[in-house]
């Protein structure tokens, strides 16, 4: 996990490239160029671009003409901008009740701005809504109600109700 305050040295679209290289390398580790492009929709010139500047970064491995290799400082960013990305993307379907393709989408797009503090609370968040449950509130379906319905289950009301006098 990223330390507070630590700030990543590289750009959205760098992250991307190595969240990519990642997913795409699996247990073989090694990608094809061509791979890349088709999973980031763009042209060849701009994978063999980036993949220069990856490399001169240290962070991949790359011969013309050849595979893509993530280096160990590669793995660690890839690792965490994937981290980032499946966090967001859960907390906007089991906390705030997005669907999953636009729920992809935003976690694809704040996963490189968020802070690493932001982070840090949103996955403790997430493991304390696994781990403690709001008692019998049943919380996330509970809140799916509140979404679909435009008003409060019964319960919270009563609740509610209680706390006020």
């Amino acid at each position: 996990m990223m330390k507070q305050g630590v700030r990543r040295a590289q750009t959205p679209s760098m992250e991307d490239y190595l969240e990519a290289i990642a997913n795409l390398g699996g247990e073989r580790k090694v990608v094809r160029v061509n791979q890349i492009g088709q999973a980031l929709e763009v042209s060849m010139p701009s994978v063999t671009s980036a993949l220069k500047k990856l490399s001169d970064e240290g962070l991949v491995q790359h011969e013309k003409y050849s595979y893509v290799e993530l280096t160990a400082q590669g793995k660690e960013i890839a690792k965490e901008t994937i981290r980032r990305h499946k966090a967001l993307k859960r907390f906007f379907i089991e906390a705030l009740s997005v669907d999953e393709k636009t729920a992809e989408e935003d976690a694809c797009k704040i996963e490189h701005v968020i802070s690493p503090l932001s982070m840090e609370r949103l996955v403790k968040f997430l493991e304390f809504m696994e781990a403690c449950p709001f008692g019998e509130a049943k919380f996330p379906e509970r809140y799916k109600y509140f979404l679909q319905q435009g008003k409060l289950p019964e319960e919270c009301l009563q609740k509610d109700l209680r706390k006020r006098k």
